[in-house]
């Protein structure tokens, strides 16, 4: 590592209105690292975990969240892309992963330190390739928490807290920080720009196309801040605040003494929602807006959904039980997110849950997930948790893409058992977007759409098996085998990927279809005597 002491000979080049504790610097004396050794970059990407993920449904019988056995097949074919382990370094061992925000093909993940200890981090990770994402920077903050950030038109803007009686550039507690970032990597040639707030600590953060917006928790204010220079240019003190958002030059706070509170553009407020749920101290806690409503995490209530212009409450998602044991202290609804029709509650102890957000909001269940998961983004077909100890969490959809659903239109869909067994005198064809347990073929069968197995799949001998679209068997700490026995014959038009062995039995034919067909095969390749493979494919592991 590189240390970056950023000495006092740097530029003050403000010191400025509206709070007297308010300064702005160019750098300063405190305590920077960045990380030089492209080794502990490439070491933080984990496959340990990679794989297929269950779905912990709701039993009925027994009140709790359970896997599928012998159930119906299940949708949302959901499978863990990758972990970005969070930052370790001398005097920051135990960091968490509190913020994510994607733009482009770069995730923008923050870190704090969740006992006492100032520490915290910022990554900044290519995920271009989900699949094989890459940490191209990161920051190392020795005196501070970093709690959110935003990327923008080439910065980074990061809120976060210090001690401001150890700090030599801090004049509180509360602060923003504004870091160059070029091709993936922060620049620090020209310094970092801070600018400081009262409160208790900066835990949210908007970027607006001339202004940065701030809270800075309890006893604390929301302020704006001029985004090339810092300068605060208003403030309003509020007791707790946790979070803001913007809706089409609305901005909404969350303030955990009162509720929500709509501020029009010189923070008076215009309108409110009442909340009455326990916020308690200093956890996170988020709103979005989706529409003509808004999504505020609740805490142990789970997620409350209100309409922005009446402030009546819509619905309240409860927070499902999870099948581990979790302290009740820490199942608690810390951020949602929402994708198309897809709602995501990040409940801490109590995983990731994900809802269907239609005419009201049904609860799907708990995702198979490590770690207390403290914030949560989705975009496209992408899930991101950061989930404290366990990092950040790529999770895949595999929504169909309109393509390959256009073409899978005129193929039945498939609503049967999680195990889909296929006899040998049977010629079966199905579409959709499911998740199964088994799959074993004897005779014929064609899958159209995206599908996830979570356990081997076996074809027998003379069985046929074709597949359009993608899927994606077993997980990395538990594989599994895919097999094709003599004479079998596999055709692939699309993904498949395998957390385990692919076995050609003998004469056992694999075949690729069309250009842009891929494998993935975590373990090994084993082709026996006059089995072929034809066709052109990405060959992702170099394993044939």
């Amino acid at each position: 590592m590189k240390r970056i002491l950023l000495p006092s000979l740097f530029t003050l080049i403000f010191s400025i209105s509206c709070s007297d504790s308010t300064t702005v610097f160019v750098n300063g004396e405190d305590d920077i690292q960045m990380e030089t050794n492209p080794a502990v970059l490439d070491n933080s990407i984990n496959y340990d975990d990679s794989g297929v993920l269950d779905i912990y449904e709701e039993d009925q019988n027994i009140g709790v969240q359970s896997k599928s056995n012998d159930e119906q097949a299940g949708d949302y074919p959901l499978t863990l892309a990758a972990q970005v382990n969070p930052p370790s370094f001398n005097g920051g061992e135990n960091l968490t992963a509190s913020h994510v925000h994607i733009v482009g093909d770069y995730a923008y993940v923050s870190y704090n330190t969740i006992d006492s200890d100032y520490v915290g981090g910022i990554d900044i990770i290519y995920v271009g390739d989900p699949l094989q994402p890459r940490v191209t920077s990161r920051l190392y903050y020795l005196n501070a928490d970093i709690n959110s950030l935003k990327f923008d038109n080439g910065f980074v803007y990061a809120a976060g807290g210090v001690d401001a009686e150890k700090s030599v550039t801090a004049s509180a507690n509360s602060f923003v920080a504004k870091i160059a970032v070029s091709n993936g990597r922060f620049n620090l040639s020209s310094g970092i720009f801070y600018g400081f707030q009262e409160g208790f600590v900066a835990n949210d953060i908007i970027i607006t196309p001339s202004s940065v917006i701030m809270t800075s928790g309890r006893d604390g204010y929301v302020t704006e801040f001029d985004k090339n220079s810092l300068e605060i240019i208003n403030e309003t003190p509020y007791p707790d605040l946790r979070s803001l958002a913007m809706n089409n030059g609305q901005i909404a706070v969350l303030d955990a003494s009162f509720g929500v509170r709509f501020l029009d553009a010189n923070f008076a407020e215009t309108r409110q929602i009442p909340i009455d749920s326990d916020f308690r101290l200093a956890d996170k806690r988020t709103l979005d807006f989706s529409d003509e409503k808004v999504v505020v995490a609740e805490g142990s209530k789970g997620a409350g959904i209100y309409n922005t212009a009446t402030g009546a409450l819509i619905e309240h998602v409860p927070i499902p039980i999870n099948p581990s044991e979790v302290a009740q202290t820490n199942i608690v609804t810390n951020a949602t997110a929402l994708n198309e029709d897809v709602l995501l509650m990040a409940n801490g102890g109590a995983g990731l849950c994900l809802s269907e957000d239609n005419e009201g909001v049904d609860i799907v269940g708990i995702i198979e997930l490590q770690g207390s998961i403290n914030y949560v983004a989705s975009r496209g077909d992408y899930i991101f948790a950061a989930s404290g100890k366990r990092g950040l969490q790529i999770i895949k959809m595999n929504k169909p893409s309109d393509d390959l659903a256009a073409r899978c239109a005129d193929t039945p869909r498939y609503s049967g058992s999680a195990n889909l067994r296929v006899g040998a005198q049977d010629e079966l064809a199905y579409s959709g977007s499911r998740r199964l347990s088994n799959m074993s073929v004897d005779g014929a069968l064609l899958l159209c759409g995206t599908w996830t197995v979570r356990n081997a799949v076996d074809i027998s001998a003379n069985a046929l098996f074709e597949l359009r679209g993608t899927l994606v068997t077993a997980r990395n700490n538990r594989r599994r085998n895919f097999s094709l026995a003599e004479n079998a014959t596999v055709r692939i038009e699309g993904d498949l990927t395998v957390y385990g062995d692919l076995i050609l039995g003998e004469n056992a034919r694999l075949e690729f279809l069309g250009d842009n067909s891929r494998i993935n095969i975590f373990g090994d390749v084993r082709i026996a005597e006059g089995a072929t493979v034809t066709g052109d494919f990405d060959d992702v592991q170099d394993k044939f």
